[in-house]
Parts: structure tokens; sequence; C-alpha cells
């Protein structure tokens, strides 16, 4: 048996979740929600560790005679195998763990004996989803290679998969486990088998493919008339990837349109858990890989067969995505994007494939050409259709820096792409703009009216059919609606596959059962958050649905370039923005609509923390045919304008055409494309109106104070020298900052619109001399220094000074520049401006053309605009001229914006004092304004209202209330020193007024602070835009978007907010909380393991909090070391707080440390998100009453309690099986290890699966104070949490103040507090057992001790580790003593032991002592206090109260009394314990945690701590849980006789035969088998042996097991100790001296559950052990148990398999006896026949005289074999030879004799 685990090529997000941090208290309703979502949590996209543990049980029925099963489990490369044991019914109970696993390993699948398992994940319905696991199941194991064959044989495991986490799950054992019903707990394999199946993949042809070859290569070999193709400089194949297994196409050369129709033939396992088919098309000379997309994914499936549905795909084109197209013949920057690590930025060419699924047999080729006819059918796939895609720009706002003009460029596959040439160029690029200044912080492009705009149109397949239906359900999906439209029917349609049949019958069934679901849900639910769950869930079903396969469109990708460099891109699906006829809800969501965009960096590294822009673009992409609708969602006006530049230098004191240089006399905007008038002619169905006219383009000069209302000028005076001269004036005296010529100060005229605020002056402020000079060295060939220092040096050359004068805007009336509408620039270049100057060298003006649509009117006209305006060779070079659309307003609309930013919560640190100083840029659309600074907080409070004046909107109202322009927050934290950090980013959506007078207040929300993909803090926030007024377009300078005259009435708008500074407004009533007066009473208990400071120990510590802007401080703590606590516990705070909770500000805690020289750094905060769980009500008492008053208020006056001992102990038999491990399994409802006990109906133990702290009815134990985690330092990588330097032990109280003061104020919460001094107390730990530790060893065990840490103290148990175990049972006590608080942290750590390294840490977990010494549920400590105040009582109580207060308490009236019960006194106080909701008896669960996996569980302990102070006097004696002694026991089998056992041999006479002898043995005791002596030549099967087999097992009579102890190699250390079910396995053997001995059949005899034996041979048959095997239930236990019969006799049946058939291969009679070890002297007995033989005494067997062994008794052998067999043949022999003899000597004396005769020679 194998298990085998393949990897897959796919990344796999794994599961992992930041758990809050202890002691933090959080909302409890966030925290039902939480619980909820868990089961659909998002996966992690790093790699993570998971821990896989497989234990395999025991098989049964495993095929084979005598055979020595082995299991081998490999996981992800990491093999495993079992202890080798004999039989067919192996009993293994091994555990394998694998903890070195990452999340980006693909798990493919399990096998054993390759039995195809489901993968350990949330999809498969046999996997509990909520553990990971697969408890104790039944696997049905086949054999690989004969796919017919049936069952194999059973093998029964557990698999469980535990994440960073996750709760390890513990197995519980059934009662009736060993009878467990196999069939209803099979996990079975599809088809029981595994199926070869052939994926066909067709791969008919592919498109677009970029060019990955140099063309100089090209060019080279047109020189030497080579034909040289450019365009298709590519030589492309495709490889298919699957399970580890590749094919590859042919190569095509030269060819970016290959054909290759070719079919790939992957042979693979099915079902298979590998789940995608990656297809990468490479280029074969250069071997770069073009791109890649995993894309068809192995889930569609189609085609009904018997064994469900088989994967299918296509015919379906698929889009492959990656770098850019732009061939360069440097390396590609972004080419990780071609290998899928990434979001591909650019369409790279689409592929057509099929795939399908064959069940026969393997193909004969891998790869092999497709059928023509196959080519046909797939034509009707690739008919295109015309498609139309318009794209409006609104805005462009957010840019962080000017730099170059900027230009967007809007592509959907290869159409759009300005630099690709195999398309008609099309109007895909907006007319390139200069970023402007907001005034602010941002930039913007000044668009103003005129918004550029894009158009594109393409040919793509009409797939509508699958795109409805996906933007459907994302309608359904958006806004749960019952009255969706149905999804489309798919009659009709020509390019149908089996998949999209199959698609629609899987989504309408999910919609329905959703339907449903929602139904049965609005009759049903009662609560908001129960429902949470199943909408979720219902929402990941949905977004599911709408994840379409078979999607060929390709997406709509929008580029922004500066300059000619693409700098950031957005990726739109197209079916998002697609039309549809069918229904307005099959429309894409953003179809014709206005969305804000976030554009990104390619391979942004930082994952969006900078965005380049924010762009608002309104697109609609639709078919031709249905262009005219279009009509209905476009606004403004649409104007089309052919457009070219004049250009003209200045030379010899004029300006004209000569002296341009590379610049032609009319070009286009960049000056590389020549142009003339004469040469434009208009795209067909188009014409011109109007001639050409001058009309300068604002929006790309650059003036430098653009946007500004204040601006410094600033020119530099240059002086130079030789070295050691004297200063003089440079050749150029006044210069910019870059050293170009420019007007002394005395030239320079302030602007119109603006006014001189100061003198021109020398700016000192820098680092420069106190003369205002720098000094540089010049190194030719430059003719000015690179840098600049403020010291003067003999070697300097070369100094300057910046002169500055700063001027302040009047008016927003502009110069308009020249009148001739030049534009002027010192250099060849971008940088152009209005007015000229004497530096100018160059200048420009355009020159605008109008374009009409002939006899078409509406906006879809410019769906006709296709080709370029001029057709020239120069268009191959530098791209073609195609016209300038734009789209124009008339008219704008005024509005008013109000931004209100109350507070933000849970910020990053970024200063090194665990804080930051944040504020906000606040941006919307081409405004931004920013908060005021908040110092040294995460938790800042604004309370500020941004007020955003005059908002020019262009657009239809209604629509921009129905899609309002985002409000973008951006959150920095000011630094005196260096840049400005980003701490995140949020969005606010404003509430949209088109009258002012509208009853409607925005309300505060949390919105989620993001940065770099991850919740960064949440702010508070709110806004509303209102409509003020309509403005034509004459009244508004359109450059910088500001009315000159307002007509609005300004009455309208709200009233201002109330101020708190110089342009800084509140909050207004209405809109910020309403707030209360409430009291803040803080426990402030004490400070733990405080981490030095800046290298110095934290010595006298205060505690600072502060909520809602009011702050209180603690008392100093004197010494940390004597007594952490403070002095004052109790605190008080009054403070304003809003009433909802949701906008509760947080409680701030900093501990402050008082040192030497007046310093108070802080050295630690904790920020304490609600106040929702200490809000209390001030008037129920609170009090903490000492023990004895509670315990006396507990009970009614008239009580007596009888506590006399009136039954006997129990029999010392009883005493034997009952201790208090009795009581722990019966608490754990382990019933075998403890029958008595349960039966006798004794208390039992509470025994927690979790820690004691996590039991919900506890409340953490922290009801009298909590821990909170003190954190300091800045967080420098988001992955890295701040590091925890201590902890604060207190508690809140919040409650409500009445504002008249005349009222008396509520009672203090915090009374009567215990003694705040260190308590010495007495600590027992008891340690019970370890669960499923983490295997240290290299045979995948342990061996585990404890070590104990408290305080300076510990305690190290190393002497008695556990040999080779994961779950020890330790049964240990330690007693320890301490002072609390000082030493509150218990720690409990589990080692391995190793002889000759290191010790190894299992893991550790840590107890909070304090926290159970002052928590009112009182731990067990109360136990020996509550009898200490019984027995008190008792002595103390009068005779007279005794009689009169009479109430008879029967505690134990059907109860036996047992020694380990405790004393009656003990008894009485544990019932006291359980009536009053205390802490029972119980024993906890605690997880192991390791530092090198910290969230990952090594394990558990089962344990208990007990604490007592020692003022209370001493306690009593402890348990005692010494692991139970396991028992010597002996098992006497004295065989007698068989019968009808097998005649396996053939003797030289011809009979049937076999020499018989018995062999038996204990599982576990293999090396004791012990086996009978020969019972020679059986002619009828039977055989008599009287001989005794005796086995010594040590025996544990609570568990009904065998305790086997052994080395598992010579080698080994320790002896290994196991757990076996204690069998019996007999054989009978056939006796062979030359060869090996023959396997007649075996029996397994269960001691426990004993087979019934036939009392006669003739009614022992094989159906007696199937008998035993079905029975449901079983009979008594003790009925069969050879431990309660102590002897039996009788005959049983032995087993063996002919042709895969269980046959009767003999019967074996045999008396079975146990005998105890003390009984073994009584009654003695000895092996085989040896002495002492007695018990019974065992006679030789009377065998028949033909039982021998030839060769030791050859007279015998002649006298049984010889004679027996051939008795006439020697007589006859002997006869004959007589006869023979007698003729012989007859002859012989013949002669004689008659020559006697005639001579006569006597006579």
């Amino acid at each position: 048996m194998e298990g085998r685990g393949e990897e897959g090529d796919e990344d796999i997000p794994d599961a992992g979740q930041s758990p809050s941090a202890p002691g933090q208290p959080g909302n409890p309703n966030q925290r039902l929600v939480k619980k909820n979502r868990k089961l659909n949590r998002p996966l992690a996209n790093k790699p993570q560790d998971f821990q896989i543990r497989v234990r395999i049980l025991e098989g049964r029925q495993l095929p084979g005679n005598n055979i020595k099963p082995v299991v081998k489990v490999n996981v992800c490369g990491q093999t495993h195998r079992t202890r080798i044991k004999r039989g067919n019914n192996p009993f293994f109970d091994e555990v394998y763990d694998s903890f070195s696993l990452r999340a980006d390993s693909l798990m493919g699948e399990f096998k054993v004996l390759h039995l195809s398992l489901p993968p350990l994940t949330k999809k498969h319905s046999r996997i509990n989803d909520q553990t990971h696991s697969v408890m104790r199941k039944w696997l049905l194991l086949n054999d690989p290679d004969e796919s017919s064959s049936g069952a194999r044989g059973y093998l029964k495991v557990s698999m469980f998969i535990v994440g960073a986490g996750d709760e390890s799950q513990v197995e519980k054992r059934d009662i009736n486990d060993d009878q467990d019903d196999i069939e209803s707990n099979l996990l079975l394999p599809a088809g029981v088998t595994l199926r070869w199946v052939t994926l066909s993949l067709k791969v008919f042809r592919a498109e677009d493919i970029p060019q990955m070859d140099d063309a100089f290569i090209q060019s080279l070999k047109g020189m030497f008339g080579v034909d040289g193709d450019k365009k298709n400089l590519v030589d492309p194949f495709v490889e298919a990837h699957f399970a580890g297994k590749r094919l590859c196409t042919q190569v095509i050369e030269k060819n970016a349109n290959p054909e290759w129709n070719q079919m790939l033939n992957l042979q693979v396992k099915f079902p298979s858990m590998c789940e995608r088919i990656k297809l990468t098309v490479f280029d074969c000379s250069s071997f770069r890989d073009i791109s890649k997309k995993n894309m068809i994914s192995s889930t569609g499936k189609t085609g009904e067969s018997e064994v469900g549905f088989l994967p299918a795909f296509g015919p379906c084109y698929i889009n492959l995505y990656g770098s850019p197209r732009e061939f360069t013949g440097l390396p590609d920057p972004y080419e990780e994007l071609n290998y899928g690590k990434g979001e591909g930025v650019a369409y790279r060419g689409r592929i057509l494939v099929e795939l399908s699924t064959k069940l026969e047999g393997k193909a004969d080729k891998t790869v092999e050409e497709i059928p023509s006819d196959d080519i046909l059918v797939a034509q009707k796939y690739q008919r295109r259709r015309k498609y139309c895609l318009c794209v409006v720009f609104h805005s462009a706002s957010m840019l962080q820096e000017p730099g170059e003009p900027i230009q967007f460029e809007v592509s959907i596959g290869n159409y759009g792409n300005k630099l690709d040439t195999t398309c008609k160029p099309l109007a895909s690029t907006t007319q390139y703009s200069c970023a402007v200044f907001d005034g602010n912080h941002y930039y913007y492009l000044p668009w103003a009216n005129a918004k550029p705009v894009v158009v594109i149109t393409s040919f793509w397949e009409d797939i509508s059919h699958r795109l409805d239906a996906v933007n459907i359900i994302l309608y359904i999906a958006e806004r749960l609606v019952r009255d969706a439209d149905l999804l489309p029917e798919l009659e009709g349609h020509s390019n149908l596959t089996s998949l999209d049949i199959q698609m629609k019958k899987l989504r309408d069934s999910t919609l329905q059962t959703i339907m449903e679901g929602a139904k049965s849900m609005r009759e049903e639910a009662t609560e908001i958050k129960d429902t949470l769950g199943d909408i979720e869930g219902w929402l990941d079903k949905l977004k599911q649905l709408a994840e379409e396969p078979q999607n060929s469109m390709p997406d709509v990708i929008i580029w922004m370039l500066r300059g000619e460099k693409r700098v950031a891109y957005s990726r739109i699906p197209a079916y998002q923005l697609l039309y549809s006829t069918y229904s307005e809800q099959a429309c894409g969501q953003f179809c014709g609509r206005t969305r804000n965009v976030f554009m990104q960096y390619p391979m942004d590294k930082n994952k969006g923390l900078k965005v380049p822009v924010q762009i608002r673009v309104n697109m609609w992409l639709g078919l031709s045919a249905d262009e005219k609708k279009f009509n209905n969602f476009s606004e403004g006006t649409f104007s089309v304008f052919a457009e070219l530049y004049e250009n003209q230098a200045y030379m010899l004191g004029k300006w004209g055409t000569t002296g341009l240089g590379l610049r032609y006399k009319c070009s286009d905007v960049t000056g590389k494309l020549k142009l003339k008038q004469e040469n434009f002619i208009p795209p067909r169905g188009w014409e011109w109106e109007g001639d050409w006219f001058i009309d300068p383009e604002k929006g790309l000069l650059t003036e430098a104070d653009a946007g500004h209302t204040e601006f410094m000028d600033e020119v530099f005076q240059n002086e130079t020298r030789f070295p050691g001269g004297e200063w003089k004036p440079a050749t150029e005296p006044y210069t910019d900052v870059n050293g170009e010529k420019t007007h002394t100060p005395e030239e320079i005229e302030c602007p119109a619109g603006w006014s001189w605020g100061d003198e021109w002056t020398v700016d000192e402020n820098r680092a420069v001399d106190e003369k205002g000079w720098e000094y540089g060295i010049t190194i030719p060939p430059d003719d000015k220094p690179k840098s600049w220092v403020p010291a003067e040096k003999m070697y300097h050359v070369h100094r300057r000074r910046r002169v500055i004068r700063p001027r302040k805007r009047t008016s927003a009336k502009r110069d308009q520049g020249d009148p001739e509408g030049w534009e002027f620039s010192s250099l060849i270049g971008w940088k152009f401006h209005r007015q000229e100057r004497s530096a100018d060298t160059i200048r420009r003006r355009r020159w605008r053309r109008k374009m009409a649509p002939a006899g078409r009117l509406g906006a879809s006209a410019i769906f006709k605009l296709e080709g370029a305006l001029v057709s020239n060779w120069t268009t191959l070079l530098f791209g073609a001229n195609t016209p300038t659309v734009s789209c124009s307003f008339d008219s704008s609309h005024l509005y008013h914006l109000r931004v209100y930013v109350y507070q933000a919560r849970n910020l990053i640190a970024m200063d090194k004092d665990s804080f930051s100083d944040p504020y906000a840029h606040v941006s919307f659309l081409h405004m931004s304004k920013t908060t005021e600074t908040i110092k040294a907080t995460l938790n800042p409070t604004w309370d500020q209202t941004l007020i955003f004046q005059d908002v020019e909107i262009y657009g239809d109202p209604q629509k921009i209330a129905q899609y309002p322009p985002d409000v973008v927050l951006e959150f920095y934290d000011k630094d005196q020193v260096g840049k400005d950090e980003l701490l995140g980013r949020s969005v606010c959506v404003p509430l949209v007024k088109l009258n002012p007078g509208m009853d409607q207040t925005p309300k505060l929300l949390w919105s989620p602070i993001i940065q770099k993909d991850q919740q960064a803090g949440e702010v508070l926030v709110a806004a509303e835009l209102i409509l003020k007024d309509k403005v034509q377009q004459g009244d508004v300078d359109c450059e910088n978007s500001l009315p000159l005259c307002l007509q609005g009435n300004e009455t309208d708008l709200p009233l201002v907010p109330p101020k708190r500074a110089e342009n800084l407004y509140m909050v207004p009533q209405g809109i910020r909380p309403v707030v209360q007066l409430m009291a803040i009473e803080i426990l402030a208990w004490g400070l733990r393991n405080m981490k030095p400071y800046q290298l110095a120990t934290v010595a006298s510590p205060s505690l600072v909090v502060e909520c809602g802007g009011e702050m209180v401080q603690s008392a100093v703590i004197k010494n940390m070391k004597k007594c952490p606590n403070f002095p004052g516990s109790v605190l008080f705070l009054k403070v304003l707080l809003p009433k909802e909770e949701m906008y509760t500000p947080p409680i701030v805690l900093k501990v402050i440390d008082h040192r030497p020289f007046g310093r108070k750094p802080v050295v630690g905060q904790c920020t304490i998100d609600t106040l929702e769980e200490f809000r209390c009500d001030p008037y129920i008492k609170m009090v903490y009453l000492s023990l004895s008053v509670a315990l006396m208020a507990a009970f009614p006056h008239d009580t007596r309690i009888d506590m006399e001992d009136r039954r006997p102990l129990l029999e010392a038999q009883e005493k034997e099986t009952v201790d208090w491990w009795s009581k722990f399994y019966a608490s754990i409802g382990d019933h075998e290890k403890c029958r008595p006990y349960l039966q006798k109906g004794y208390d039992t133990l509470k025994v927690y699966d979790k820690e004691l702290e996590n039991v919900p009815e506890f409340k953490q134990l922290t009801d009298f104070c909590n821990t909170f985690k003190l954190q300091r330092g800045k967080n420098e990588d988001e992955e890295d949490d701040p590091s925890v330097v201590g902890e604060f032990k207190g508690s809140f109280k919040v409650y409500p103040l009445s504002d008249d003061p005349g009222v008396a104020p509520p009672p203090r919460q915090f009374r009567e507090l215990p003694e705040s001094v260190p308590q010495e107390c007495l600590v027992r730990i008891y340690v019970v057992r370890g669960i499923d530790l983490q295997p240290k060893d290299n045979n995948g065990q342990c061996d585990p001790y404890i070590k104990i840490s408290l305080g300076k103290k510990s305690i190290e148990d190393r002497d008695n580790y556990l040999p080779n175990t994961t779950n020890p049972v330790f049964g240990r006590m330690f007693e320890m003593s301490c002072f609390l608080p000082q030493d509150k942290d218990l720690k409990i750590s589990v080692y391995d032991y190793d002889l000759l390294t290191r010790d190894e840490k299992v893991g550790e977990t840590v107890i909070d002592l304090e926290n159970r010494f002052l928590s009112r549920f009182g731990d067990l400590f109360l136990l020996r206090a509550c009898s200490v105040f019984f027995l008190t009582s008792k002595k103390n109580m009068d005779p007279k109260y005794e009689v009169t207060h009479v109430y008879h308490l029967h505690l134990e009236a059907n109860k036996e009394i047992h020694q380990h019960l405790g004393p009656a006194d003990e008894r009485i106080s544990l019932h006291v314990l359980r009536t009053h909701g205390l802490v029972p008896e119980h024993v906890e669960t605690r997880t192991l945690f390791s530092s090198f996996q910290p969230q990952l569980s090594q394990g558990c302990l089962q344990m208990w701590v007990d604490v007592f102070p020692k003022n209370m006097g001493l306690p009593g004696p402890p348990f005692d849980i010494v692991p139970r002694k396991a028992k010597k026991y002996f098992l006497r089998a004295v065989v007698w006789n068989t019968s009808d056992v097998i005649l396996d041999e053939t003797s030289i006479t011809g009979e049937r035969m076999s020499d018989i002898y018995v062999k038996g043995w204990m599982p576990g005791m293999e090396e004791d088998k012990q086996k009978t002596d020969v019972h020679y030549r059986s002619l009828d099967g039977d055989g008599n042996f009287n001989w005794r087999f005796v086995f010594g097992f040590e025996y544990l009579p609570a568990e009904q097991l065998c305790l086997v102890s052994k080395k598992e190699h010579f080698w080994s250390l320790d002896k290994t100790e196991f757990r076996i079910p204690p069998k019996l396995i007999v054989q009978i053997w056939d006796n062979d001296k030359f060869s090996l001995d023959d396997y007649l059949g075996t029996v397994e005899l269960d001691l426990r559950k004993l087979t019934p034996p036939a009392k006669v041979s003739k009614t022992c048959n094989l159906s007696m052990m199937e008998e035993v095997m079905d029975a449901r239930p079983p009979k008594s236990d003790l009925a069969n148990s050879l431990f309660a019969q102590k002897s039996v006799r009788g005959w049983w049946p032995c087993v063996t398999e002919q042709d895969g058939k269980k046959v009767l291969g003999g019967k074996v009679e045999m008396t079975l006896e146990i005998v105890s070890e003390k009984e073994v002297d009584e009654k003695p007995a000895g092996k085989g026949r040896d002495e002492p033989n007695m018990n019974p005494k065992l006679d030789f067997p009377k065998r028949p005289d033909t039982s021998f062994f030839w060769f030791t008794n050859p007279c015998k052998t002649m006298k049984f074999i010889v004679w027996r067999r051939f008795k006439w043949l020697f007589i006859g022999l002997i006869l004959l030879i007589l006869v023979l003899l007698f003729v012989g000597i007859l002859l012989y004396s013949l002669p004689n004799y008659i020559s006697m005769k005639i001579v006569k020679p006597f006579k």
C-alpha cells in the first residue's frame, strides 16, 4: 500500500488571518459576524505554513495468505512508512506528520494503493469544512494496474490539515469502533478506481502574436537580397502543461498569426486533483515566453457518461496578457508578467483551442493533426462582428508631480494600440495635456469644458449569450434582488459549445436553490446576525457562477503616457462595459456610466501605495448594429478636428522657418511627424466643416504659477573667478535653477492678476553662507557645477545665490497670451509658455479644422472615424495622425462640497515613539484640501469640516447624483525631517443634493483605510455635494475653472459650521455625534513583563489614560521589582462621549517611565477600540465579597449538611479498576476504560477541549481585570506587528452621569478590592497527558518530557521522559511556590529528549496565574478554602442551631462511596462549586505553540492547575494521577487436536497426507512464537498434540489492551510502548524438511470478544466467525471475554484462501485459559509437555501407528508404508525368486545328475 501526492504548478492562496491580540476587547457583534465569515475567509496570497497529519489506524480484509502488510504515506515529497505487521487484519495506530509544507505547493491527490481521495479543501462534501479533516474513515483499496478488479481490502485512517490559527482536532474513539459499519463510513474513489482518460486539446490557430525577434537581422537579410518579413518577427509554438505532463505543438516560423491545427493528447488519471491546464505560447528562436494564461479549467464539465460530466472547453479563443507589446532589443523590465507572475498589463494575442475528454484507451500519438472536418466545424466559432467603444475622459486628478505632458491611450486587443501597425489607425488617444497644480497638494489636467474622447472600432466574436448571463448574475449579487431577469436562453446562437449548455444548467439550478433558501430565510429568520453567514455564502456562489471560462473578448486597457513612455494602466473587463439588447440588467454595470478609476503602475511592488492618477471616465461598448443606442447614453456635443502645428525659430533677430533643425515647418504636437494642410483627407463618411483656423491649446502651456494663489519668483545670481582670484559676474549673470539664462530681477514684471508681496531678497534659509552664496567647481565639458557646498575653498571657481520675491493672486483674470496664438519655448521640447521671453528660440501655434459627419446625426457618428487623416511613409515610423475627438459642454454646474472628517482609529505607527502625526489630503476632482495635523496619536480626532467652494462639474446633475465623483482621503504622517509617509487611503461617496433645501443630512460612517491592499485603520467621514447654480461657459475661465460671476444664492446653502480657529471649521450639529457626560472608572491594577527601553529597565512607570480629549494620570510605581501594582488602583475620568457606540473614540493607554533629569519617555501604548463591553449600570452592585461572606450568602440559614460516610467501600476487585483515571475516562466518554465507575453513577470531571480562559462562561477569567498588550515602535514592514513590550492589568467601567449638578453621582464601581500587595502561593500543576505532539525524531515519533518554569524557578522532568510516542500519558504532578503577581506567568513546556544532541522544544503554553487568582469564578484553589470553611463551621456550630435549622440535603443518596472520590468535606465543597457557577473540578486542554511556527499547533496538553494562598493554611494531599500500571497475565493455550486439515502433500505411495503442526503467537509479541511438535503422516486431516502454549503479556484491565514494550531496532536506545488489542493467532502448517513449510490455515481470536467455540468438530465451520463479525450489537462483553470466563475449550475453524475465496483450512481444538501473575505459582504449568506438566497434565498424544517420521523410523517405514502398500508384490517376488532359484539350481545340477545316472560311479 502506498500514498502518493503530486505537486502542481499553480499557486494556491492560503488561509490566513490575523487574530486579535489577546486581551484586546472587541465588538461582540463583530465577533459573531467574524465567526460566521470564518468559513469563507479570504485566503492569504503569501506562503504560509501548513501541517499535514496522517494517522494509519488499522487494515481489514487484506487479500493474501500469511501477508506482511506495510503502509507507505507520501505527501509532497516526504515519505513515511509504518512498521511491518502480520496478518490480514493488521493494527497499526501510527501517526505521521509533515510539518514543513508551504502553501505555494499544490497538493495534487492522495492515493492509498492508488486510492483517489478528494483534496483536503472546502470543496468536497465528505471533508469536514470547518476542520479540514477526515476522521476515522475507511479507505477502499484497489489495484491500479487492474482497473476492473474490485476491492482489495480496507484501510482506516484519519487525516488533518492544520493551518495557522486553526484548532487541532481531537479524535474521539466510538464505543463500538471495532464493529463500525465500513460501508457507511467509507471513502470511495470515483468509480472504485481511477480511470485513464485522454484530454484532447485541439490548438487551431493564434492571432496578434507580438514581435519577439530583433529587426536588425531582417534588415541585414534585406541588404543581401533575402526577403525579410518585419511584421512577423516571431516563431511561435504552444506548450500545454497539466499534472506534470507537457506537450508542445510544432514551431511555425515567421508568423504572427500561425495556424497549427494540431491535437495534443494528454493521458491522465480521472478524476484528477489538478484543476487547470496551463497554456504558454513561446517564441522558438529566443525561447522567450510570449505570454501565458492559466486559463482552461478542467472543472468545466460536459458530456454525460457513466462517470458524470467530463472536462470540456470551446472551441473558443483564449486571450493572452503580459508585458507591453512594444519590442526592444533591451531586456524587458516586465518580462515576469509573461510568466503569469502578476497581472498582465497588455494584450499579447489570442489562441483558438478546444478541449474534449475521451474515456477510450490510450491515444496512438501524443501530437497529431486535427482532421479537416473539425477545422471546418471550428469556422463557425470564428464569425466576427463589429464592436464600437467610446471612452469620454471627464477628469484626471491626484497626479503627484507635473513632469512631461500626459496622454491617455485606450485599446481593446490590438485595436487602439498607437504603436501597433496591424490595425487601422483609430482615434484611440487623447490630446497631450500638461498637469496644473490644484493649489494644495495634487496636480490635475485642465480639460475644462472640452473633454477628450477616444473612439475605437474592433471585430470580435459575438458571445452575448455568455456575457449577458454574467452581467445578470452580477446584478443579482450586487443588489440581491428577487425580481431579476431570467438568464438568456441559448437557442438560436450558432457558436454554442457543450460547456455553454452545462453552465446554463448549473446557473439555473443554483439560482433556484438560492431563491428557495432566501424565501425560507424571510419566513424563519429573527436576527440579522444569524443570516449573515448564509447571505455571504450565497454571494460567494453567485461570484463563482459569474466566472465565465469561455470569455473570448479581451479586456479594455487604459494607459497613461507621459511623453512617449507608458507610466500607468488600468484593465477593465469588457463585459462590465458591454451594452445588451436583452435587458437593462444584462448591460455591464459600468456601461454608459461615469466611474472613477484608480490607475496603477505595472508590476507595482508597493501594491498601490502611491496612486499615479485617478481618472473619471464614461465608457460604452456595444455592437455596431446597436451604435445608435449610444445616443441615449452620451452627454455634451462631440466635436472632431484635424490639427497640425506651425513651427518657427528665432534666427538673426527675426522669427522664421530657418534654424528649425530637426523640427518640421508643420508637424504634429510631438514635432516628429511632418504634416501639410493640403495632405489632410477626411475619413469616409466625413467632410470638412469650415476652413483651418488658429486655436491655441491652453492645456499644454506650463506656467509655473498655474493653480497657485501664492507664488515665489526666483532668480539665481552667478559669479565666477580663476582659482584664488577675485569674484566677478559670470557670462550669464542671472539664470534659473537649471542654469538657463533668464531676466534680471529688475526686468521681471508682476503678471496680470498678481501683486508683489515683498521686495527682492536673498534666500538665506538654505545650505549657504551668511551672504547666501553657495560654491561649486566646474569640470569640463560642463559649463556649470554639478553640486554645491556652503563653504568657500580656494579651488572653487563658481558661486551663486538665490534671490526671491513673493507674489499673491489678486483676481482670476489671466493674460490670454500672444494675440496671434503663438506659444514660446527656449529649447525644443515640451515646455511652452504664453509670453515671449528673451531666451526663447522656438515658437509654434496650433491650426485646427473641424469635421462633420455626412448625412448622420447624433453622437454615434464618431464610430465612423477610422483610418489616418494623412497617408505617407512617416506614418509607419512615428504612428498615424488621427483626428482628435472631444466632448464639449455648453454649460457647467457649480456645486458646493463639504467633507466632514471627524476622527480616525487604529492608524499605523510611523514614528519611533509608537505614534504618528497624522493629517489628511482630501481630494475631489480638480480640488484638494488638507486637514490639520494631530500630534502623536494613532486615533486622531480632527472634528473638521473641509469646504470646497464652487466646484465646477460638467454633465447632467441627475447622473451626477446617481454616480457622483468620489472623495478620496490620503492620510500622511507629518515628519520634521524627510518626506511625509503615506498611512493609507480611503474613499467616501458624497451624498448629492440637487436642491440645497433637501431635508437629508449625511451620516458619519466608518470607512476603511487601505495601505498596500491591507486595512490600515478606519476613518469616520461623511460628505455632501450640493448643487448651487448653472454657469454658462462664457462666464468661466476655462483654464482654471474659476467662475467670474456667480449668480448663486449663498443663503440656500447650509449654515457655515462653527470655527475652532482661523479657516478651521468644526463638524456641525446634526452630523457630529450626539454626546453625553460619561464617567470612566479605570482600575489600574499594575504593569507586567515590561521590556527595557533604550537599554534601561522600566523602573518607575505611571499610566496615562486618554479618551475623548480628556486625560488622567496614575500614581508612580515606586519599585517595579518589589511590587508592580499601582499604589492607587482606581482612576476617574469625566468625558463627553457619543451616545452611539460606533462613534465612540477609543481609550488610549500610555505608560510613561520617570527617569533621571526629568525625562519621561513613552515606553508603551495600547489602544482599546470599543467601550461596549465596559459599559455598565452603576446602580447594580459589583462588590467583591470575601470568600466566607460569599459562601454564607449562598446558603439558606435552615440547612443541615450530613457528611457521614454511611456506605462501605467497594470490593477489592473494583478498587483495582476504579481510580482517578476511571473518572477521567468516564468524563471524556471513553467508556471501555471506566465501566465499573460509570455503572456506579459516580461524579465526573468537566474536561474542556480548550483553555480554561477560552471557555465562554468564565469570560476569559478577566472579570476582575483584563490584560492589555502594550506596544512600541514603528511599523517598518507591513508584515510585522509592532513589538509587544509589556502588559497592563486593569479594567474599565463606563456609565452615564447626570448633567444636573444637584443629582448625586452614582456609586463607584471598583470597591472592596483585594489587597494589591504580593502574596505567596503554593501552585500544583497536574499534567495528565499529551495529544498529537509534533514529532521531532526521524522515525516520526517523539520522546517527550515536561519542563515547568515559574518566575525564576524551574523544574525539568528529563529523567521521566516517555520514549517513542506522540500521545504520551504523563500523569505527573509538580508543586512549586511563588509570589503573585511577580511570578504570574506559569510556563509549561514539552521537550523532546535526545541522548547526544540538544533537546528540542516541542511547544509551550503559558498560564496567567494572577487572572485565575483574582477571578470571582474561583479556580480550584477554592476547594480547600470551602472545606476549611465548612469544617470550621461544623466545629463551631451550636447544637441548638443544628437542630432548629434542619433541611436535610441528600447529595449522595444513591452512590457508592469510594476512597478515590475524596473525603466527605471535599465532596461537599465540590457540590458548592458546581451549584454556584464557579469553575468545577476540571481538566483543560491547552494548545502548545512554538516560536518557530508561532500560530501552528504543536499538539495539546491536558492538565489543570491549583493555586493555594499560603496565608489560608496548607492544602490537603494532592491527587494521585500516576498512570495505570499494566498487570502481568499469562495465556495458556492447550492445543489438543486438529481435524479436517487440508491434505497438502502426496506420499511416494500416492496417499494424500500432511505433516501437521500448529503455530501460535499474540500480535505485538511475534518474537515469542510457539509451535507444537509435528503430527506426521496425517492421512485424514486429524492431528493429536496435547501441547501447551504459554504467552506472558502485560494487560491493562481498564483499557482492555495489551501493553507491549520492545525496541524497534537493535540500535534503538529505548523500548517503544504499544497498546494492542489482546488477540491470539493460531495457524496450521504442513512440515517439510527440504523445502519451506506449507501454510494451511489460520484463526484470529480476540480475547476480549472471543468467538464461542463449537463443542464438537462436526458443528465447527466458517460461519461461526462470520456471525461474530456481523453481530449488531454485540452481546454482553463479559459473556464473550476470556478474562471473565477464565477458561474456554472447544473447536475453532481455520481459514485459508484459494482462488480468491475463503475456504476451510482445518479445525483446531484448544483450551484457552487466562491466568494472573498470582495464580501462576498456585497453578504451575510448563510449555509444551515440559515440567511442571500439570494443570492439566498433558500426556503424550495417542497418535496412530502410522504417524512417524520415515527418516528416523526405518522399521516403521517398512511396516506401515512399504509392507502395507506392496505386501502381495513382495510375496509374489519372494515366490518368484524361490521358483527361479529352484529352476537355477535344477539347471545347474541337472547335467551332473544326468551324467551320474549314466555313469553310475558308485555302482
